[in-house]
């Protein structure tokens, strides 16, 4: 069984079991019908994934890495906010008639600061200092910034990463406010995932734990059914990940730098409505 899938299962047979609805408040997402759309949540779920062990994706569902992967260059690599430099259509119900987002995720890691050694935005200060301060406790990224959250079409959900590097292994810890389980757990985690390999190599360090964070991991009503479908599946072993080792700058990373090998999966065969 992948880890991937053992947490997931067990994260949302807590929440089923465990978690508080939310149909007594009002709430601002709403379903394609217009209809509120309620969760059962619980608050302050913390996950480990040892990514020496293995590639944490989901089996019980299909997993669309590549284009997980195209949206965490988007926003690490290209600091892009606007859905034109996006190749899925993920973020389009956010978008103004520009495409853009406002200043929200890539903006924020693209604004840049002056420091001593010189000029960096938020990636290049990670990658500067996990070669050059690799025992700083200094070594994050913060996306929720109160001054411009009033200009970004949504609040960052993903929000913080802090990287730590333990002798030769660089961890993560990512932080995210608020997690949609069904559509957002298992793209989160292996985007991550990702992310951490690509600064661990570059940075000639080895990829260790990836932590993850989740403030409110909630299941949407209409969701129920089809997550209860999905934890009932049996759960392939997890595939391995290959990461071109040639890559020695972040920013020369594509989605064709990696590939899954051996990956086995369930369909998904019904459609996920969406909650806006």
């Amino acid at each position: 069984m992948s880890r991937a899938d053992q947490l997931f299962i067990e994260n949302c047979k807590e929440i089923l079991a465990h978690g508080v609805w939310d149909t007594d408040q009002p709430v601002r997402p709403r379903w394609a019908d217009g209809s509120p759309a309620h969760t059962i949540k619980r608050f302050g779920i913390v996950n480990r994934y040892d990514l020496r062990e293995e590639f944490p994706i989901q089996t019980i569902r299909r997993m669309y890495l590549k284009s997980a992967v195209d949206e965490i260059l988007w926003i690490w690599q290209k600091k892009s906010n606007n859905i034109h430099d996006l190749n899925s259509k993920i973020w389009d119900a956010w978008a103004d008639e520009n495409g853009s987002i406002g200043k929200a995720y890539g903006h924020q890691l693209g604004v840049k600061h002056r420091y001593p050694e010189g000029e960096m935005d938020q990636v290049d200060r990670v990658l500067f200092d996990l070669k050059h301060n690799p025992a700083s406790r200094r070594i994050l990224t913060n996306l929720y910034n109160h001054h411009d959250l009033s200009e970004m079409a949504l609040y960052p959900c993903a929000w913080s990463v802090t990287f730590n590097v333990s002798g030769k292994t660089l961890n993560a810890l990512l932080n995210q406010r608020s997690q949609d389980m069904l559509t957002a757990n298992g793209w989160n985690v292996m985007q991550y995932a990702v992310l951490l390999y690509m600064l661990a190599q570059v940075s000639g360090l080895e990829a260790g734990e990836l932590i993850h964070v989740i403030a409110d991991a909630h299941i949407y009503d209409r969701h129920v059914p089809i997550v209860e479908e999905i934890i009932a599946r049996t759960p392939y072993p997890a595939p391995e990940l290959w990461l071109d080792p040639a890559v020695t700058d972040f920013y020369a990373f594509t989605t064709d730098s990696l590939r899954l090998e051996g990956y086995q999966c369930h369909p998904l065969d019904q459609e996920i409505p969406v909650a806006i």
